[in-house]
């Protein structure tokens, strides 16, 4: 008889983003003359720049010529060009890396989601609250114990760490999705200690890196000491480069970081996560892979970063819109998240922005009990959208 995975039976019925498509759709089912403005999902809405554009499409030329031709890639950890373009991006902002410590994947959701089928089903999992759901949910499916830590409106949405807290794997996420909040490195700091002194192993999702601006605050959990006998990293060109539709993204796996069997023998976590993703992942595209390449060169980055600062702008008008208000809210700088306060269970307002003002966001409770009477926008969308959301919020909430 087969039997289904008991970890599935424990998640809950619907994931967040599938319950608000659904809403979505009933919504215009009902109301196909008004139009909706969406800004819930992180979903990104400028091309990609020139340059990947004619990196991908001589990479294409190059798979229709027999001579220049790739089939799989041999290493399974992507191809030594993109390794070496990321190590020297790392490098720009002060981190050093060794190419075969990173590892090439199709995003940061599915690497989050898969790295700790290398771990032990017993590990206790430590995530933020609110939190992404792929670290709660992942966890769940693989049947390991969850905890949680705070982030809270007094701590600025920063997750603190519990007291007496014990943990094997820690998820955190910086510049934090859904909150906004970016780690300072004193705060990174406290939990690198944290990780050291139980021999944990801290996911850190980067992803939004590249939306930081302020020199004070790290980009990379390896510019704290001590962080590469303690952290995996995981960024994305998702949002950097408006890859969503194109996918890729990068783990980095320092060559000391070590975890351990029941009688205290250690092992190589690079080596073990490059196994499951030999068995497991059959690799990027060559096209994409060289697309991404492009992203990490000189112009590359000057045109992503074009992309970057027009919704940096975007997140400042809503910002702006949430200060007029007097309302209370994470995010805008440094991340392109607004978390806000609604004052109200986050369905039923999700429910009122959608009806009255046609505006999809995303409600602060699907991401955690903590999210409960906040709000999640996203400055993803078009100058022109945003300007209009930010007058009809202004209208409603104004009264």
């Amino acid at each position: 008889m087969a039997k289904i995975n008991g970890g599935f039976l424990n998640l809950k019925e619907n994931y967040l983003f599938i319950e608000i498509g659904r809403k979505v759709r009933e919504y215009i089912e009902k109301n196909p003359d008004k139009p909706i403005i969406r800004m819930g999902i992180g979903d990104v809405t400028l091309p990609l720049a020139p340059i990947v554009v004619e990196a991908m499409e001589k990479a294409a030329a190059e798979m229709g010529v027999k001579e220049t031709f790739r089939g799989y890639e041999d290493s399974g950890r992507g191809y030594p060009f993109l390794r070496e373009a990321i190590a020297g991006y790392f490098k720009g902002f002060g981190v050093n890396l060794e190419p075969d410590e990173i590892l090439i994947s199709d995003g940061a959701k599915s690497d989050c989601g898969n790295i700790t089928d290398i771990f032990s089903t017993d590990s206790v999992v430590m995530v933020s609250d609110p939190v992404y759901p792929v670290y709660v949910d992942s966890s769940i499916m693989n049947g390991k114990k969850i905890i949680y830590a705070d982030a809270t409106e007094q701590t600025g949405f920063a997750p603190v760490i519990p007291q007496n807290a014990k943990a094997d794997i820690i998820y955190l996420c910086s510049p934090n999705n859904p909150t906004g909040s970016v780690f300072t490195k004193e705060q990174l700091k406290e939990w690198v200690d944290f990780a050291l002194s139980n021999n944990a192993v801290i996911i850190y999702d980067s992803a939004y890196e590249a939306f930081i601006s302020d020199a004070r605050l790290p980009r990379s959990i390896f510019s704290i000491e001590g962080a590469r006998k303690c952290a995996v990293e995981i960024g994305s060109l998702s949002k950097t480069a408006g890859f969503t539709g194109t996918r890729c993204g990068y783990t980095i796996v320092p060559k000391e970081l070590e975890f351990y069997d029941d009688k205290g023998n250690s092992y190589s976590v690079l080596k073990y996560w490059s196994r499951r993703q030999g068995s497991k992942f059959n690799g990027v595209p060559y096209i994409v892979q060289r697309g991404a390449e492009a992203v990490f060169t000189p112009e590359g980055l000057r045109q992503t970063k074009e992309s970057i600062d027009y919704y940096m702008e975007n997140a400042r008008i809503m910002t702006e819109t949430f200060d007029a208000l007097g309302i209370s809210y994470t995010g805008g700088k440094n991340s392109p998240y607004i978390w806000f306060k609604c004052n109200m269970p986050s369905w039923d307002f999700f429910d009122l922005l959608l009806s009255q003002k046609q505006i999809v966001g995303t409600p602060g409770s699907g991401f955690g009990k903590n999210g409960e009477g906040m709000f999640r926008l996203t400055a993803f969308g078009t100058r022109e959208n945003t300007i209009e959301a930010m007058k009809r919020v202004t209208e409603l909430l104004s009264k």
